[in-house]
């Protein structure tokens, strides 16, 4: 590693010791192997990935096998041989400290057949208020484990299901599609952790999940560090990364880009908190997100250093009252967003996904946004609950560096405070106050924060 690496990292490692995750999370280390696993299957490129003929040939025992065999602290490794490239799995699970080792140059593809996820008979690959399907990659336990490699993991939500031997009309994402208007959508979601402390994405590609990509719940200790998630815009419901009921977290260097929340964080079996976000950069999707589950709280949150190019959304809280709670204690530093058409959204009724009311009233107080760059136009909205039930947010440096035009502003039951920093706007709305003063000023410039997606 050169020198200006060595301080970098070291630079990286000290911004997120003092942040809210209260672990000292450096740079992950790849373990050795305890198996190298040759790939048996050629990659055919496209959405299918293999060929018609190797869809009977799938990889899941033999993988299965490994991570059960292999001993605490190693890694199972997927490695090329010759022009073989891909693996074929159904569903797998991760074993406490093992890792799954996704080598450059190798894809792991997953089952695009139904029956491989079914939790009960015919419960996965339909719209149908039914049990489900497994996720392609799972843990529960797995404390200590990871999943490391320059390698990419792809869930073909993309790719016609196949059933009973035959090709079908509809893949994953039509599901996804159909539940619009149908409901219940069964479709396996890439990678699913839940009570594995100290778990470890890194470096890894994740790519066409079927739905979420990556969920975490239940866990004291999640880091992500310098994975990419690629997925296309149109792809239904494939958040990119989902914490939820959990702490100490980190999430940074990574690139991310699907079809819904870039990152959604979830309190809702209970809190998150101790969290930071930092050093990323968002394409298209749904943006920075909380919620829509908040009733057991989210709390301790910072996100630093992050350019949002495109999304739907930038930053976004979002909630309502049938899964409400206190959101506080957040603070959103040296952020970018251009072109979204919700630069910053904080949402109390949250409709996408309505459900009767059951007194969990969202509250947000305490959110803080210091030198935050919006350009392109776009709505900003407050939208508190009530007169008792209100958004108490500072923005202390904001500026929309365009000028006013093709902006709107809406703050209903909403507390803002301008200042110290520049603030070249004002809140307008039902029931909000204002205080402090819109000032003149220049914020740090965007100009090197917008970044190409990185190439494969």
């Amino acid at each position: 590693m050169n020198q200006a690496l060595v301080c970098a990292t070291l630079a990286l490692a000290a911004s997120i010791a003092s942040a809210q995750d209260t672990r000292t999370v450096t740079e992950p280390v790849i373990p050795s192997s305890c198996v190298v696993l040759k790939a048996q299957l050629v990659k055919t490129g496209g959405i299918d990935g293999i060929a018609l003929a190797d869809e009977q040939k799938p990889d899941t025992e033999r993988l299965q096998k490994a991570l059960d065999t292999c001993t605490q602290g190693k890694a199972v490794e997927l490695a090329p041989d010759s022009g073989n490239a891909a693996f074929l799995t159904g569903p797998l699970e991760l074993r406490p400290g093992v890792t799954l080792l996704v080598d450059k140059g190798v894809t792991l593809y997953g089952s695009r057949m139904p029956k491989d996820y079914e939790v009960e008979p015919g419960s996965c690959g339909i719209n149908a208020p039914k049990t489900g399907c497994k996720p392609l990659i799972a843990g529960k336990g797995a404390t200590g484990s990871g999943i490391m490699g320059d390698g990419i993991i792809d869930g073909r939500g993309g790719a016609k299901m196949i059933r009973d031997g035959k090709v079908e009309s509809k893949t994953w994402w039509d599901l996804g599609d159909d539940a619009k208007t149908i409901g219940h959508q069964q479709v396996p979601r890439l990678i699913v952790m839940s009570a594995s402390d100290n778990f470890t994405l890194y470096r890894i590609t994740l790519k066409n999940a079927g739905f979420f990509h990556v969920t975490y719940s239940g866990g004291d200790g999640f880091t992500v560090w310098g994975v990419k998630i690629d997925t296309p815009q149109k792809a239904h419901n494939t958040d990119g990364i989902d914490p939820g009921s959990s702490k100490n977290i980190t999430i940074t260097q990574s690139y991310i880009r699907d079809g819904d929340d870039n990152i959604a964080i979830k309190g809702g079996s209970g809190p998150v908190t101790n969290m930071t976000v930092i050093h990323n950069h968002f394409y298209y999707g749904h943006g920075m997100s909380i919620g829509s589950e908040t009733q057991a709280g989210v709390s301790k949150l910072r996100v630093t250093d992050l350019s949002l190019d495109g999304t739907d959304s930038g930053i976004r809280i979002k909630s309502q009252e049938a899964y409400g709670g206190l959101v506080h204690d957040v603070i959103y530093d040296d952020i970018c967003i251009r072109n979204s058409r919700n630069p910053i959204l904080l949402d109390t009724a949250y409709s996408a996904n309505p459900k009767p009311g059951k007194g969990l009233i969202p509250v947000f107080q305490d959110i803080d946004l210091h030198n935050v760059r919006i350009s392109g136009g776009g709505k900003i909205t407050l939208n508190g609950f009530d007169a008792t039930h209100r958004i108490g947010i500072q923005f202390d440096g904001v500026e929309l560096t365009d000028g006013l035009s093709g902006y709107k502003f809406l703050a209903n039951h909403a507390d803002v405070t301008l200042g110290p920093g520049p603030v070249n706007f004002h809140m307008a709305g039902d029931d909000s106050s204002e205080r402090g003063k819109a000032t003149k000023g220049d914020l740090p410039s965007c100009k090197d924060k917008f970044v190409p997606f990185p190439a494969e």
